[in-house]
Formats: structure tokens, C-alpha cells, sequence
């Protein structure tokens, strides 16, 4: 199992605490040192839409001009745009055998995942 973010992202900290603390262990991919592999990410958008996997609310796409906003139109727009800001992908992704679990964090969600009771 892997779980992909950026170590200061508070929501990837909140995923790995959470993590830690029901005794599960994972495999962290750290974007900002490892960069995003173009198979993984083209594996995910066959998985869910780009739209989804951008993070649109984040900073990183906020600061992007306009112009390059409007370029991220489809799935192969938004991954040349993943792996050029790698701090634009929704996070964490936590990930088991290529299949994504969930995007982001959520505590019931996690609970359901791992079948353990909130």
C-alpha cells in the first residue's frame, strides 16, 4: 500500500497520523522528492476524472495564470500539468496494487476502508 502526498500538506500529515496510529503500514511516496511517474498518474485517470485528481481549491492552481488554467481541459492536459506541479494532485492518494482507495483524507472514509469502527 502506498500513500502519495507532500510531507508538510496538513492533510497528508492528518492521513499519516491517522495511519500510524491504527497501526498500518505504508509506503510514502513524497512528490516533491520522487516527482510522479507517468504511468502511475495514467493509471489513476482511467481510475477517476482529471477533475478530481486536480486540486483545484489548492494554491498551486490559484497561482497558475489564467491562460494555463484554460490549457488543463482533459486528461492528458491535466497530467502534463501534474507532473510539471506536482503540488496541484489532490492529496494524499492512498493506493493498494495500482487501485486507488481514496483521494484526499476523511476519517470514516478510512474507517470504512480498513473496517474499523469510528
Amino acid at each position: 500500500m502506498k500513500l502519495y502526498g507532500i510531507p508538510n500538506c496538513n492533510t497528508v500529515k492528518k492521513s499519516r497520523d491517522w495511519l500510524k496510529q491504527h497501526h498500518i503500514e505504508v509506503e510514502f511516496h513524497d512528490f516533491k522528492k520522487l516527482g510522479l511517474d507517468t504511468n502511475i498518474a495514467q493509471n489513476w485517470l482511467k481510475q477517476t476524472d482529471w477533475t478530481k485528481l486536480v486540486n483545484r481549491s489548492g494554491m498551486t492552481w490559484r497561482k497558475l495564470t489564467e491562460e494555463r488554467k484554460q490549457l488543463v481541459q482533459n486528461a492528458p492536459t491535466a497530467l502534463a500539468l501534474m507532473q510539471e506541479k506536482t503540488s496541484v494532485i489532490k492529496r494524499p492518494i492512498l493506493e493498494k496494487n495500482g487501485k486507488i482507495l481514496h483521494l484526499g483524507f476523511d476519517e470514516s472514509a478510512y474507517s470504512k476502508i480498513f473496517n474499523f469502527r469510528s
